[in-house]
């Protein structure tokens, strides 16, 4: 009997646990669609509600184990780049980040000073209560209030004369200040007055207020009517005919932009003509580092792989160190041999030739110490390669070559390099894309810097696409355009996808 019922209740136990998780799953939903983060809400119910039916269910048991695998991708590589090009077609931005029903709150829980403004003192009490007395400047009346604890509150004043006894000290205003900012001190004429500084409290009302049939906020202060343009994301000003006036207020709202962003990129000329160099420069740099690399770890491993040269597993050693150490560490080492006033590289070309390159300041000089420095740092891997490559050729190719008498380039030309070019294809179209998004050595070594002038969006002459998105997101001047930068993500996910294609097809395999 208990071997029966011990698995009945298992199951019951299951399926409450299941229960509970959904319950917990459809609250967090709710919560997120409210708040308007509707794809944060859509993963949510995703994730939980698919992990309740793979693990309640015995039909998906075998999903079990891949599971985990699967929603770490949805979670880490797919919900990004979801949300990545979702962001592309809106006006989401520095000033235009908050659904409209929270910009709405924003705005309607501004306050601006509508009467007169009151010192006031404490006065401590018994059972660390005090009185609050406020004093007119103006006619010089009186208010106290009665002994109260100092938290959020509504607290009536009468007016009578100010108390004696000792005042307390600043101090104690400040370690209180938020107890104080949340209380209200109710006037006898029922005005209400608020904290508006360590030393004050002033009458102060709700700056806008919303008419939700005509979706329109009125400013109380000065009269003046706003209307939510849903084609730009703001409360707009609009005259008593309804049409359109320039001043806009912030904090704007997130509205669908539809293509804007694209066409923004190859119409605006402040967007367009940086996008273009960058774009050219970001496929140069790419398709220039991987010949140099190629060419390089190429020629090393095929001398150190020479059966004459003595000491090779100590050039092996000293030719991959680079490999070894950090990139970041390189990377920065550079830009200190760089610098153009103290740099080891500039000390030495003063002293043979007497010149100081300007590296940092030179669109092209910068280029060519970019190319340089990623030399540096790629070469080892692709001599690694190399070598291995090396030990797959037929040594019988070169015996028969050296019976008809060919010379070391011919057979570097006709045999070693066909022979290593084709297994090393997939290879160089990887590092032309890893290149393409090479975001930490343009970040660390230059910043994207020289500047180009006269663009709409920050934008330097050695920025690649994926640090130029980065500027336009987070350093623009006067606001951050994360949609327009999305946008341009967008692409270069396009195009880096396009590398992958064509790398499973130059390996031969099938998606």
């Amino acid at each position: 009997m208990s071997t029966l019922t011990q698995p009945k209740s298992t199951h019951w136990f299951k399926y409450l646990i299941a229960g509970i998780v959904l319950l917990f799953d459809f609250y967090l939903v709710g919560l997120m669609y409210l708040q308007g983060e509707y794809l944060f809400a859509i993963l949510t119910l995703v994730i939980l509600t698919s992990g309740v039916y793979v693990f309640t269910n015995k039909n998906a048991y075998a999903w079990r184990y891949v599971y985990p695998g699967i929603m770490g991708m949805t979670i880490f590589i797919l919900f990004p780049l979801v949300a990545t090009i979702a962001i592309a077609f809106t006006n989401y931005s520095g000033s235009n980040q908050l659904s409209f029903e929270r910009a709405l709150s924003v705005l309607t829980e501004q306050r601006y000073f509508a009467g007169d403004k009151y010192n006031f003192k404490l006065y401590p009490q018994a059972d660390n209560q005090y009185k609050i007395v406020l004093t007119n400047p103006a006619t010089a009346q009186t208010f106290v209030s009665e002994s109260i604890a100092l938290k959020a509150a509504d607290v009536p004043v009468s007016e009578q004369a100010e108390p004696t006894g000792e005042i307390a000290p600043l101090r104690i205003i400040t370690q209180n200040r938020s107890a104080l900012q949340a209380m209200k001190v109710i006037l006898p004429n029922d005005n209400e007055l608020t904290m508006s500084s360590l030393r004050q409290f002033s009458e102060q009302k709700a700056r806008y207020q919303f008419d939700k049939e005509n979706n329109i906020l009125r400013n109380n202060e000065n009269g003046k009517l706003y209307k939510a343009n849903d084609e730009t994301g703001f409360f707009q000003a609009v005259n008593e005919s309804g049409d359109w006036l320039s001043e806009t207020l912030e904090p704007g709202y997130t509205v669908g932009s539809g293509f804007h962003n694209f066409v923004k990129i190859f119409t605006d000329k402040g967007i367009q003509k940086p996008f273009v160099q960058i774009f050219i420069w970001t496929v140069m740099f790419s398709l220039l580092t991987v010949v140099f690399t190629v060419i390089l770890g190429m020629v090393l491993a095929c001398l150190v792989q020479w059966e004459a040269l003595k000491g090779k597993a100590i050039y092996r050693l000293l030719l991959i160190l680079p490999y070894a150490v950090p990139s970041f560490i390189s990377i920065l080492i550079f830009k200190g041999l760089f610098n153009q006033s103290f740099g080891e590289i500039n000390m030495i070309l003063n002293q043979l030739f007497g010149i100081s390159p300007e590296w940092f300041n030179d669109p092209f000089l910068a280029k060519a110490m970019i190319l340089i420095v990623n030399t540096w740092l790629g070469y080892p891997y692709m001599m690694i390669l190399c070598m291995g490559l090396l030990k797959a050729i037929p040594s019988d190719l070169y015996e028969a070559s050296a019976m008809d008498g060919a010379s070391t380039w011919q057979n570097f030309s006709k045999i070693t390099f066909p022979l290593l070019l084709k297994p090393l294809t997939p290879l160089m179209i990887a590092s032309f894309a890893f290149n393409f998004n090479n975001f930490v050595l343009i970040q660390l070594l230059t910043n994207g810097r020289p500047d180009m002038i006269g663009t709409t969006t920050p934008a330097g002459y050695t920025d690649l696409l994926v640090s130029y998105t980065y500027r336009i997101a987070f350093e623009g001047s006067g606001t951050q355009d994360f949609g327009l930068a999305a946008a341009i993500a967008t692409i270069i996910f396009l195009l880096v996808g396009g590398l992958a294609l064509l790398n499973i097809k130059a390996t031969k395999m099938e998606l």
